[in-house]
C-alpha cells in the first residue's frame, strides 16, 4: 500500500509543470513552523474554557481531511490546523495536568523523545519502510480511528469503553499498542518526505509533508498522556 498523495507518476507529473521542487531543508523549516505555531496556540489556551477543547479539536480535524483533498491548499489549510489543534491541545493539556501536576512536561519530553528516536532508526536504515511495513502500518492505523469513531460516538450515548481508560493492565496495553502504531507513522512520514523530494515534487509538498507530521506528532502527544493519566490511576 503506498501514499496516493505520494505517487510517483503524479508528482513527476506536477513537478514538471512548476519551477521550484521539494527539499529536506524546506520540509524540516515547514514542519518547526507548524510546531511552533501549534505550541504557541497551545500556550495560550491553556487558561481557555474547557468547552472549547472539543469544538477547536473538530476544526482541526475537518481542516485536516480537507487538506488530504486539497494539496495546492496546504500554504494556508496547514498552519490554520495547527493553529486549531494547538487550541485543542492547550485546553485538553491543562485539564491532564490538574489530574496530575507535571503530566504535560512529561508528556512533551517522551513525545520528543520518540520523534528523535524514530528519526534515528530511519536514517540508519535500522527499520526500513517496505510496501509490507507500510501496509501493516496503515492498517493498524485505520483500525485503531475506528475504535476512536466508536469511543466518541459511544460517548454521545454516554457509554463509555472502559479498556480504553483506567489503570487496568489492558487499557495500559492497548495505549502502549497505539503509541508504538503512532511512532511508526513517523518512519512513513520521513519516507514520503525522502520519496517526494527524489521525485523533485512541487515545493507547496513541503507543507504537505510538514501538516503529516504535525498530525502524527499530535497523535502521540495525546496518546502518551494517555497513557501517563492511566499509569498514574494504578
Amino acid at each position: 500500500m503506498s501514499n496516493p498523495v505520494f505517487n510517483e507518476n503524479r508528482i513527476e507529473n506536477i513537478a514538471a509543470t512548476t519551477g521550484e521542487t521539494m527539499t529536506v531543508s524546506g520540509t524540516i523549516s515547514k514542519t518547526t513552523f507548524l510546531a511552533v505555531l501549534a505550541a504557541g496556540t497551545a500556550a495560550m489556551s491553556w487558561s481557555a474554557a474547557p468547552t472549547l477543547g472539543m469544538p477547536i479539536l473538530i476544526v482541526g480535524i475537518i481542516v485536516g481531511l480537507i487538506a488530504v483533498f486539497g494539496a495546492m491548499w496546504k500554504p494556508l489549510l496547514a498552519p490554520v490546523y495547527a493553529v486549531a489543534e494547538g487550541g485543542a491541545l492547550g485546553v485538553i493539556s491543562a485539564q491532564y495536568n490538574i489530574q496530575s501536576h507535571g503530566i504535560v512536561l512529561q508528556a512533551v519530553f517522551i513525545t520528543f523523545g520518540i520523534l528523535f528516536a524514530m528519526l534515528a532508526l530511519f536514517q540508519s536504515r535500522i527499520i526500513r519502510v517496505t510496501d509490507k511495513f507500510r501496509s501493516i502500518v496503515i492498517s493498524c492505523t485505520v483500525g485503531i480511528a475506528l475504535l476512536y469513531v466508536v469511543s466518541m460516538v459511544l460517548m454521545m450515548f454516554h457509554i463509555s469503553m472502559p479498556f480504553l481508560y483506567g489503570g487496568s493492565l489492558l487499557s495500559i496495553g492497548i495505549s502502549l499498542f497505539i503509541i508504538a502504531i503512532a511512532a511508526m507513522n513517523f518512519l512513513l512520514d520521513f519516507d514520503n518526505i525522502e520519496k517526494g523530494t527524489a521525485a523533485g515534487a512541487p515545493k507547496y509538498y513541503e507543507w504537505m509533508a510538514g501538516l503529516g507530521v504535525l498530525v502524527t506528532l499530535v497523535w502521540l502527544y495525546l496518546e502518551v498522556l494517555r497513557l501517563l493519566s492511566n499509569l498514574s490511576r494504578r
